[in-house]
């Protein structure tokens, strides 16, 4: 079993603390609905200190009932398609952003592996849904390669990469 702190390395902890700081200049909080991350990305951000000011809350929602009952996606969607999909990612990061006073959220949700893939959605997939105050709910497939450390690490980065691009989005000149 890998340690999780070999996840927190100097990438992606210069990569929260981006995320962290354009939270902090977007004056907004944040919330993470994480499956098969664990709640290393809210670990990743509240390793920062100073994250207080900007991260409000995770939810770990490993299981489909927990997906529901915290986070009210609801149990057809999950059964229609998955738990590793764009619908359930999208209402990971719908649910959060609705039960946490954040005006962002985002949500991942995949096959970390080594087993639970299948010819659709092999090891190494991942949905990764961004939820923002007064926005359209997206969220963006990932095909990761690696062991399940591999690809946890990678749905991490990704994850911050995705929140920090929709941040510098409404940013002048579009930098954070």
């Amino acid at each position: 079993m890998s340690h999780p702190g070999e996840v927190l390395d100097k990438g992606l902890m210069d990569l929260a603390t981006a995320v962290l700081d354009s939270c902090v200049a977007a004056r907004t909080h944040l919330a993470t609905a994480e499956s098969c991350t664990g709640g290393l990305i809210a670990g990743c951000l509240t390793a920062i200190a100073g994250s207080s000011s900007v991260m409000d809350r995770g939810f770990v929602t490993y299981s489909n009932e927990a997906k529901t009952q915290m986070l009210g996606v609801p149990a057809d969607i999950i059964e229609a398609n998955g738990a590793v999909s764009e619908p359930v990612a999208k209402a990971m990061a719908s649910g959060a952003l609705e039960r946490a006073p954040v005006g962002i959220a985002v949500s991942v949700t995949g096959v970390a592996g080594p087993g639970g893939g299948s010819e659709e959605k092999p090891v190494g997939t991942v949905w990764i849904g961004l939820a923002r105050e007064g926005k359209e709910a997206y969220a963006r497939r990932f095909n990761f390669d690696g062991d399940r450390s591999a690809v946890r690490k990678q749905s991490i980065a990704a994850a911050l990469q995705m929140v920090l691009d929709e941040l510098r989005r409404d940013r002048p000149g579009g930098v954070a």
